[in-house]
């Protein structure tokens, strides 16, 4: 009897959950292969609304996906652990030993098999080696991390409302992650004030910390601008071309000496794929740890080696700039190769080359305000956009994600859920 080929994707984020799904539906229902998706967490949310989580104005727990049973109902399956080691030779991943809380171990170092191997990790922010960070920051790179902000803020803010002291956060990072922040943690005191206490507002103070002459560098200088006018107007201070040097248990040191005072410090800057990549089996990976990969999505090392989303690094031309590490470009790349690696896999047809197709960008400022550009085709080629219609481009690239994942039917079900949960339950997360 012949053993099946099994593809292996390693990580679940948007690229990864949503190649998996795909591959579980065209090829592990039908028995072509086995197909088996391996993450360190049990649960998924979409990264881009991270920063909803870890002010609490999103139910994280209506969000979340089970990547057990979401491999149930999607023909692949779920494995949880954390890369170690991979043997190119072999064709084999090593997932370290899975550990209880408590340290014990719960499930042992093991390998696994793989025909086709696709790395879809993810980025973290990058701390540049700034002394403190590690120590003092919180980061919002992963639901735990965003958890874990928002507990801390939660007992702060109450602190704040009931000794009537101030509250000072401040944000490192003017890229979209510390920009939509900000604003959410404005929405949330606008809403908490709601529930006893009007004068919060005034006591908690947020600043934004930026290196380089502008907040959301990627952006174009329209949206920059715009989004810039509006945090300053929901109070918001803003400091451009500021080189923070390090982190401290009461602020962050400038490059000039001075200490920004702050009794949360969030570190939202610079981006870093795994260090686990930068030792996998000898791929080529640039100094961010990104792995390099061919147009036709794989390690530029190695043929059964596939990279996707923040973790890969792609060129699309000569002398062009490497493509971001943006959700729009890691779900494009999941779709292409969904579409390609099963022919791939049973004739040995050749994945065509990845074409990136700008759909435009947009940043949201929570309730207040959205701004971003058209893609570069249409009509409306790369024109600004703002206010109701940017929210609602905004709210719609979930949307999609969601059908993308769960099919029309389930994610209208989700939708209307959504909406019926927040008429009954409270605004933002108060336990």
């Amino acid at each position: 009897m012949t053993t099946p080929q099994r593809v292996l994707v390693v990580g679940g984020g948007i690229a990864g959950l949503l190649l998996a799904t795909r591959l579980g539906e065209q090829l592990g229902r039908s028995g072509q292969a086995e197909v088996a998706l391996i993450d360190r967490s049990a649960t998924y949310v979409w990264k881009p609304m991270l920063h909803t989580i870890a002010a609490g104005t999103w139910d994280v727990h209506q969000q979340q996906v089970s990547y057990i049973e979401h491999a149930r109902r999607h023909g692949f399956s779920y494995q949880p652990g954390v890369p170690c080691g991979l043997d190119r030779q072999a064709r084999e991943l090593t997932l370290a030993p899975l550990l209880m809380p408590e340290g014990e171990v719960l499930l042992e170092q093991r390998s696994l098999r793989y025909d086709a191997l696709v790395l879809a990790i993810g980025s973290r922010a990058n701390d540049f080696g700034t002394p403190g960070v590690a120590e003092h920051c919180h980061f919002i790179d992963s639901q735990a991390q965003a958890e874990a902000f928002n507990a801390q803020l939660r007992g702060r803010v109450l602190r704040s409302v009931v000794h009537r002291e101030p509250l000072r956060i401040a944000i490192v990072g003017g890229g979209a992650t510390g920009v939509e922040l900000c604003a959410e943690l404005r929405n949330l005191l606008d809403i908490a004030a709601g529930y006893g206490d009007p004068t919060v507002r005034e006591r908690v103070h947020v600043t934004l910390l930026e290196s380089g002459p502008r907040i959301l560098p990627a952006f174009p200088e329209a949206v920059s601008a715009s989004s810039a006018g509006q945090l300053r107007r929901l109070g918001i201070e803003l400091h451009v071309d500021t080189r923070v040097t390090g982190a401290e248990a009461g602020g962050f040191r400038l490059g000039d000496g001075r200490l920004i005072e702050a009794d949360m410090l969030v570190w939202a800057a610079g981006v870093k794929a795994d260090d686990f990549l930068a030792t996998a089996g000898g791929l080529s990976v640039n100094r961010t740890n990104q792995v390099v990969i061919g147009p036709s999505l794989h390690s530029v090392d190695d043929p059964r080696i596939f990279a996707l989303g923040d973790c890969a690094s792609l060129v699309p031309t000569e002398g062009a700039q490497p493509l971001p590490p943006t959700a729009q470009v890691a779900n494009q790349q999941a779709h292409h190769l969904a579409r390609h690696l099963g022919p791939w896999l049973a004739e040995g047809r050749a994945v065509p080359a990845f074409r990136f197709r700008d759909r435009g960008a947009l940043v949201s400022l929570s309730q207040y305000n959205a701004f971003g550009t058209l893609g570069k085709f249409g009509f409306f080629e790369g024109g600004f956009i703002q206010g109701r219609f940017a929210q609602m481009s905004h709210v719609l690239l979930y949307r999609q994600h969601q059908i993308g994942l769960h099919g029309v039917l389930r994610a209208a079900a989700m939708w209307a859920a959504e909406r019926l949960n927040g008429w009954v339950r409270p605004k933002i997360r108060l336990s």
